[in-house]
């Protein structure tokens, strides 16, 4: 198979868990490939990505190979294949915008974000660079808050004429205005806001999707979560938070039988803890009333590294952005979109997002419009509840 050439904005954790796990899996048998979702995507492995440009606006990565980059501060996340090799790609200097947040100066140099002494390019430049490279998919890993920076790299995807990949809670496939946008330009995207192989949020999906389907009402429930990467550390700044916290609460909504009244549900980024690093530890609590009225109420911990249950998610992707290319579909992938991301442009349950998702990669499912009923699983979960 070719190459599936990617281009990379922002060389921080989750890049770093692509990165090495292109690696880890090149020369496994897919059969004996734990922890992929899906070893081959239309005849693609894992090890047919390759980074052709990446971007980022750190001293300590800028100006150096992707392969040593992605091991640079303040990247925290679990080395588990640190003999990468020399991709002889330079991570270039990106354009910063809202890219960062600046109350993370005043942290410890050994954590906090030190800003590269270099050019700003302006889009011209990142454009030729990705049809230089001959890019085909642009993934999106800028800091959550980064909405007008998300912006121009997505003008710069449409203009060079590559897919998009949007990893972060900025609203770009969701927005109906940039949707037809990728449509017209038959450029296939994916988004928004990377749901993770298991995490918080799909965790949380699941068992709210449980309780509709065995008829507990759900009263009440929060998410917490706390962890010491870069994320974390730049969501202290609540300012950047909104459409995080739009993205986790929708996402769990999505599938409850009925919607919670606001001040009955708080999903979101709690707390910055150093020395996790890239551990996330999750707390979920939910209430409800069972048979007879009766009231009940669960608890869970979940203790995840952060970047690489990202990445199990990112490889997806890429391959699937890759297929559509090759099938020539354009526009927003609802199917993948919906089993990837917390806010596509259409939630669906889990399931029937891994059924849509099944049927695209097996061809069954490739037009645009090729959409079942949007509303349909959800009518579905409460007619099964009632």
């Amino acid at each position: 198979m070719d190459k599936i050439r990617i281009a990379i904005v922002g060389l921080g954790n989750c890049a770093s868990s692509l990165i090495q796990g292109i690696h880890y899996y090149r020369d496994r048998d897919p059969a004996e490939a734990i922890g992929l979702m899906h070893p081959v995507i239309g005849g693609y492995r894992p090890s047919d990505i390759e980074v052709v440009a990446a971007w980022d606006i750190d001293r300590r990565k800028v100006g150096k190979d992707v392969a040593e980059a992605i091991f640079e501060k303040p990247n925290c996340t679990t080395v588990f294949c640190p003999d990468v090799p020399a991709t002889g790609v330079e991570v270039r200097m990106g354009r910063i915008l809202d890219g960062f947040s600046e109350h993370m100066k005043d942290y410890p140099a050994h954590r906090t974000f030190l800003p590269a002494d270099a050019p700003e390019p302006d889009r011209e430049e990142i454009v030729r660079v990705l049809r230089e490279s001959r890019a085909e998919i642009l993934l999106n890993y800028l800091p959550v808050g980064s909405e007008e920076a998300t912006r121009f790299y997505a003008e710069c995807a449409l203009e060079a004429g590559v897919a998009f990949v949007n990893n972060i809670p900025v609203f770009i496939a969701s927005d109906p205005a940039w949707a037809r946008r990728f449509e017209e330009r038959n450029l296939p995207i994916i988004g928004d806001d990377i749901k993770a192989q298991v995490g918080a949020t799909i965790t949380h999906r699941a068992l709210t999707d449980l309780f509709a389907k065995r008829g507990v009402k759900l009263e009440r429930t929060y998410q917490l979560n706390t962890g010491g990467n870069t994320d974390f550390l730049n969501m202290l700044n609540r300012a950047r938070l909104a459409s995080k916290k739009t993205s986790k609460t929708e996402a769990v909504q999505a599938v409850a039988a009925e919607r919670l009244e606001e001040e009955n549900i708080h999903v979101g980024p709690s707390d910055y803890v150093p020395w996790q690093n890239d551990n996330k530890i999750c707390f979920i609590r939910m209430e409800g009333r069972l048979f007879g009225d009766v009231p009940m109420n669960l608890e869970l911990r979940l203790s995840v590294e952060d970047s690489p249950n990202s990445a199990g998610v990112a490889i997806d992707s890429i391959r699937l952005a890759r297929l559509a290319l090759d099938r020539g579909i354009g526009g927003v992938l609802y199917g993948p979109s919906a089993y990837l991301c917390k806010h596509p442009p259409r939630q669906y349950t889990d399931d029937e997002a891994y059924r849509m998702t099944e049927a695209f990669i097996e061809g069954r499912l490739g037009a645009l419009h090729e959409v079942p009923d949007p509303g349909r699983g959800q009518r579905e979960s409460a007619a099964a509840a009632g």
